[in-house]
This record gives structure tokens, C-alpha cells and sequence, in this order.
């Protein structure tokens, strides 16, 4: 018997944020379109978080598809977001997509720069 195990992802994306990101792929009218998460140095704490759409995978990219969608992370990234939840909020403050990062020792105010 050969069964094939899937691997748990190194991140939840959940369907809140892949919905959010179909929605605006589809606005964009580009299909080849996937969310690339990352992490850069700066912010208040040390790092902060990045989002934007990109149409190249790399290919030491980690890719984690959802509902038709893809989030990309690069290997640098990786280290600092592994374990963590890419959700997209909507609430009376406004909306946004928003990570919850284990790997974060402490975070700003703003929930976009954390320390690590």
C-alpha cells in the first residue's frame, strides 16, 4: 500500500484572507496573480510585514495554496513567519489582512512591525 502523507503547512491561510485576495485578483483581471507575505527590516519593532501581488514564483518560494489562490513566502521571510495565520479582518476600525506571528516576541501598535 503506498499512501501518500500531505504535509501540514507552515502557515494558516485562512479562507477569510484567500477570499479577500480572489476577490481582488479578480478586480485586477489577471488570473497569474498571487499574494506574496513578507517580512523586511524597519517599523517601530525591529520588522515589519509586507504584502503585495506578484505573478513570478521563485523557486525557492514557499507557496501555500487556498480556494484557488496562492500566498507566497520567500526563503528569508520564511524563518519569521513559519507558524504564523494570514487572515484579512474586517471590523469598525476599517479593514485589513492581518498576521498573527508566534515567532513575534513583541509587536507595535500599528500590528504591521513586531520583533523577533
Amino acid at each position: 500500500m503506498n499512501a501518500v502523507a500531505e504535509m501540514p503547512s507552515p502557515f494558516i491561510f485562512t479562507d477569510s484572507a484567500a477570499g479577500k485576495v480572489r476577490d481582488l485578483i479578480e478586480e485586477e483581471g489577471n488570473p497569474d496573480l498571487k499574494l506574496r507575505v513578507f517580512v523586511t527590516g524597519g517599523g517601530c519593532s525591529g520588522f515589519q510585514y509586507g504584502f503585495t501581488f506578484d505573478e513570478i514564483v521563485n523557486e525557492d518560494d514557499t507557496a501555500v495554496e487556498k480556494s484557488g489562490v496562492t500566498l507566497l513566502i520567500d526563503p528569508m521571510s520564511y524563518q519569521y513567519l513559519v507558524g504564523a495565520e494570514i487572515d484579512y479582518v474586517e471590523s469598525l476600525e476599517g479593514s485589513q489582512f492581518t498576521i498573527k506571528n508566534p515567532n513575534a516576541t513583541s509587536t507595535c501598535g500599528c500590528g504591521s512591525s513586531f520583533s523577533a
